[in-house]
């Protein structure tokens, strides 16, 4: 039986397409929301300042300076720092034209969990260099015949984001626990009490929304059940199968997981930020 190979018509010019509907919309509105986040969560992390809550007794930390390695000279303490002051060398080896920022410490690794992300490498592939912009959608001319994906470098390293996940999982932990510190208020003559503020409130959903975008991380549903060719049912098997279907149950809605969890986190830095700087007042409730 003769066959032909027919190739598939392709737009030639970058955006040529047949496609008569808004496919432009969500790369626009990935590009927008994600780079919107990018330059404020960058201009929050050099500042160096306002990043935690001592007013009305609160216990605040921004979760961008979390965990606080170091106190920033200059500024009151915090409390939060595990180290206390930071050592000679390090402030003699830090760039001079970038303000000392205990933030730029550690946002490498959330930073890394996200930007290797298996979504968000879709997401900003079509968002910020059009590859592919959409669907049946002319591509930049840059990528030439010899393109293999993420099978070279530079783009081969994204495959680090299965090591990220564990940092991205300690995170959750981290700053579990920064919002269990933000119950404890300051009060005269006590050492603490009990208290709840707006702030307390929103540091509290932090973490479940990170932990609803972590935990539903395509890595980890391999590492806890996708390796398997057969899932069992009963023993050991039968705990495997669960945490598989759990990861996966939020691995369905992975995309909303990323972008709750990224404006919430953002909202809390700013909402933070506002009160320590008396833009605001923090809503005591109880």
């Amino acid at each position: 039986m003769s066959r032909a190979d027919i190739p598939l018509p392709q737009p030639r010019g970058l955006g040529q397409t047949a496609r008569t509907d808004a496919w432009w919309v969500q790369p626009l509105v990935v590009l927008l929301g994600f780079g919107a986040f990018i330059m404020y969560s960058t201009w929050a992390a050099l500042q160096g300042n306002h990043f935690f809550v001592h007013e009305g007794g609160a216990n605040y930390l921004s979760p961008f300076y979390s965990p606080l390695l170091f106190e920033v000279p200059g500024i009151a303490e915090t409390g939060h720092a595990w180290f206390g002051h930071p050592p000679q060398w390090l402030l003699s080896i830090w760039p001079s034209f970038i303000p000392f920022s205990p933030a730029l410490l550690i946002l490498w690794a959330p930073g890394g969990f996200r930007f290797t992300c298996y979504y968000y490498r879709g997401a900003y592939y079509k968002a910020f260099w059009a590859d592919p912009l959409s669907c049946t959608v002319g591509e930049p001319g840059f990528r030439g015949k010899k393109y293999r994906g993420e099978a070279k470098f530079p783009l081969i390293i994204q495959n680090i984001h299965r090591y990220f996940l564990y940092l991205a999982i300690a995170f959750i932990f981290l700053l579990a626990w920064d919002a269990i510190m933000s119950y404890r208020f300051e009060q005269p003559g006590r050492t603490w009490a009990f208290g709840v503020g707006l702030g307390s409130l929103i540091l509290t959903i932090n973490p479940i929304m990170l932990g609803g975008y972590t935990l539903g991380c395509h890595s980890l549903r391999h590492l806890v059940g996708g390796r398997k060719d057969c899932i069992g049912s009963g023993g050991a098997g039968g705990a495997r199968r669960t945490a598989y279907d759990c990861v996966s149950c939020l691995n369905r809605r992975h995309m909303m997981w990323a972008w709750a969890s990224l404006v919430w986190v953002g909202f809390t830095d700013l909402y933070i930020r506002l009160c320590s700087m008396g833009i605001i007042t923090d809503l005591r409730i109880i």
